[in-house]
């Protein structure tokens, strides 16, 4: 399987999977956000999501992919840490502020930066118009956070949220940049795949298990579990579905596109969160998808 997205990679098969995988990953994230935002603790909920996830990807690290050689054990490190600061402070901003005010702004600060670090590491050119549209769709998703924060200016904490957020998003670009760069650097991706999920639950679940020994009212295990085990699943196909874009397309592109996660996350936010939504919201979610889809075919 390695060997076949190997050798799509660059090709226009390549180029069409991996924007069905970006597509995959954006709805995927969106849900993702949803389960860890949700429930008893965000904390908790990550360090559940993590350990369901290394479990389920354990036997294939041990069994069926390709072993890692020195350079990317030193990769996989390098982005255990990374994302282990990108796992706390998305905890953080969740714990904060609502659902469609930080995740807008986590996802909005990700996409020009990581533009910017795939030009710089991967030596990818941009059109003028991609260009417009990655301003339009980082403009339109940070304006849409401005458009709730308005409504939800009454809420405590929203000054750490928002600085939790911005955080967050900024880690976004740096870890894409880098495992972008692991799995091309790995002879088989899934290799780097599959380690980066294993490796993931020795990482956060600490956290959490430091988080949950703090907690005065335990919530019950069984209903973490669960939580962990369908978050699991979503994590997998959206950061697994992401780093296999990464490698047979443009790593700017795929980032930008899988931005689109916001427009189902604000429908998430209405339908399950029960938070409210108007016309200045659907417009910019329009810029959203209209940014999107510059950045893809500009």
């Amino acid at each position: 399987m390695g060997e076949l997205v190997v050798s799509l990679a660059g090709t226009p098969r390549g180029d069409a999977l991996a924007l069905a995988l970006v597509m995959l990953s954006a709805l995927a994230h969106a849900i993702f956000g949803a389960i860890n935002k949700g429930g008893v603790d965000p904390f908790l909920n990550r360090g559940a999501i993590n350990i369901c996830y290394a479990l389920m990807m354990l036997p294939f690290a041990l069994f069926v992919v390709p072993w890692p050689t020195p350079w990317i054990w030193a990769l996989l490190f390098v982005s255990y840490l990374i994302h282990i600061l990108y796992e706390y402070l998305q905890a953080s901003a969740f714990s904060k502020g609502d659902f469609t005010i930080v995740y807008p702004i986590a996802r909005g600060t990700g996409p020009m930066v990581t533009m910017l670090f795939a030009l710089f590491v991967f030596q990818e050119r941009f059109s003028v118009w991609q260009w417009i549209g990655g301003l339009g769709l980082s403009a339109s998703i940070i304006g849409l956070a401005l458009v709730n924060i308005r409504r939800a200016h009454h809420l405590p904490n929203l000054r750490g949220a928002l600085i939790a957020a911005l955080a967050t998003g900024f880690m976004v670009a740096v870890y894409t940049t880098l495992d972008a760069y692991g799995i091309r650097q790995s002879a088989d991706p899934f290799t780097f795949i599959v380690w980066f999920f294993t490796l993931g639950g020795v990482g956060f679940p600490l956290i959490a298990a430091a988080r949950w020994r703090s907690l005065e009212v335990k919530p019950a295990l069984p209903d973490i579990a669960l939580r962990g085990f369908i978050g699991g699943i979503f994590a997998l196909l959206s950061f697994g579905a992401v780093m296999l874009a990464t490698r047979l397309g443009s790593v700017g592109e795929a980032a930008a596109f899988r931005e689109t996660s916001i427009i189902f996350a604000t429908i998430i936010g209405v339908l399950i969160f029960r938070e409210k939504i108007d016309a200045a919201r659907i417009l910019l979610i329009i810029g959203i998808a209209a940014g999107a889809v510059l950045v893809e075919l500009g």
